[in-house]
């Protein structure tokens, strides 16, 4: 596959995993509108990867402290703030992994990956995540991330399986409709995004194991690094803007670009 192609794929990945703007969304768009060839499963499974490490590196003692409490947790202690959030993020990941099941069992994941959908998630969830972002209080942050709230987020992550809904946004918009400042619930937001690109990645790759040739390996390598440079910057970037600027230029891109596969897709 040409690096640019590689390169283009690993960008649009890079960025919007993490933007609530919809990365699957995106990479469906890419060859519906250019023609490029699709860039298969083997790549898909490599940017996921790439954006993995970058929100790993960006949360590092978040992330550290959830692992060493995961272990408390194996052992039927919940006795530090380590093993708690592990205990959250694992409560708000069962959702999205038992819907993503029954899809993919179902066979309705293809069929949610046309035009019109992405446009009407794009446009729907975009407003939704306006309105919450408006409306919603300020007053909590990410250290007062409880049980029930986790289960809530994780509900609402599920529907990131309809594509163009966005992971992140979705689960943004959640956070913010309970509470949560816009950097707490960004925070947790990309925390909950850890175990769901790695069970998806995981996933993904059970369905290339075999596929794989040096040259594929090659191009996968390729792509996983642009993406998790690309991820991490737009991480950075975003995490940044939070604390002076609202979701609503993401909400803006969100409902443009909706209204213009709405006309495609129709007209």
């Amino acid at each position: 596959m040409p690096v640019f192609q590689l390169f283009l794929i690993a960008v649009i990945q890079g960025i919007t995993e993490f933007l609530p703007v919809s990365s699957s969304g995106h990479l469906i768009l890419l060859p519906k509108l250019t023609g490029i060839a699709d860039q298969g499963l083997v790549i898909d499974v490599a940017v996921h990867v790439g954006t993995l490490f970058a929100v790993v590196i960006y949360f590092w003692s978040d992330v550290r402290a959830a692992g060493a409490g995961a272990l408390r947790l194996l052992t039927g202690r919940v006795d530090t703030p380590g093993a708690f959030l592990a205990l959250c993020l694992a409560v708000a990941t069962v959702p999205v992994m038992l819907a993503g099941l029954a899809l993919k069992l179902s066979g309705l994941d293809q069929a949610l990956r046309s035009t019109a959908v992405i446009g009407w998630t794009m446009l729907i969830f975009g407003i939704v995540l306006y309105v919450a972002d408006q409306r919603g209080a300020q007053t909590r942050t990410a250290a007062g991330w409880s049980l029930k709230d986790a289960l809530v987020m994780g509900l609402w992550q599920a529907l990131a399986l309809i594509p163009g809904t966005s992971r992140s946004g979705i689960t943004i918009t959640a956070a913010r409709s309970l509470g949560y400042d816009r950097e707490g619930g960004a925070k947790l937001a990309m925390l909950m995004s850890i175990p769901t690109i790695a069970m998806a990645g995981l996933l993904l790759g059970v369905d290339v194991v075999g596929q794989a040739d040096a040259a594929l390996a090659r191009d996968g390598a390729i792509a996983a690094g642009f993406a998790f440079i690309s991820a991490l910057l737009a991480l950075t970037f975003m995490m940044r803007l939070l604390r002076s600027v609202s979701f609503t230029p993401y909400v803006i891109y969100r409902i443009v670009l909706g209204v213009i596969l709405l006309g495609i897709a129709y007209l």
